[in-house]
């Protein structure tokens, strides 16, 4: 099991990892669509999209959850 400390940067990389996939893909074939040599290109455009997602999202979701907790917590005492 993974401990709790951390859990938030296995969150992080696999979050990453989806999403810059996925939208490294629709992109890529959005552009150029379906030529020979896609997966090539695909894969160097994932590279650089998980390069920016994964220190993106170890920033932004304990900033979310920190916003969410004070929205909440807020809520309580209306």
């Amino acid at each position: 099991m993974i401990p709790q400390k951390y859990a938030a940067y296995v969150f992080s990389f696999l979050m990453a990892l989806i999403m810059s996939g996925i939208m490294s893909m629709v992109i890529s074939l959005f552009n150029i669509g379906w030529v020979d040599d896609i997966l090539a290109i695909w894969l160097k455009a994932w590279m650089l999209a998980f390069l920016v997602a994964f220190p993106t999202i170890t920033v932004v979701v304990p900033v979310v959850r920190y916003l969410v907790s004070f929205i909440v917590a807020a809520d309580k005492h209306i």
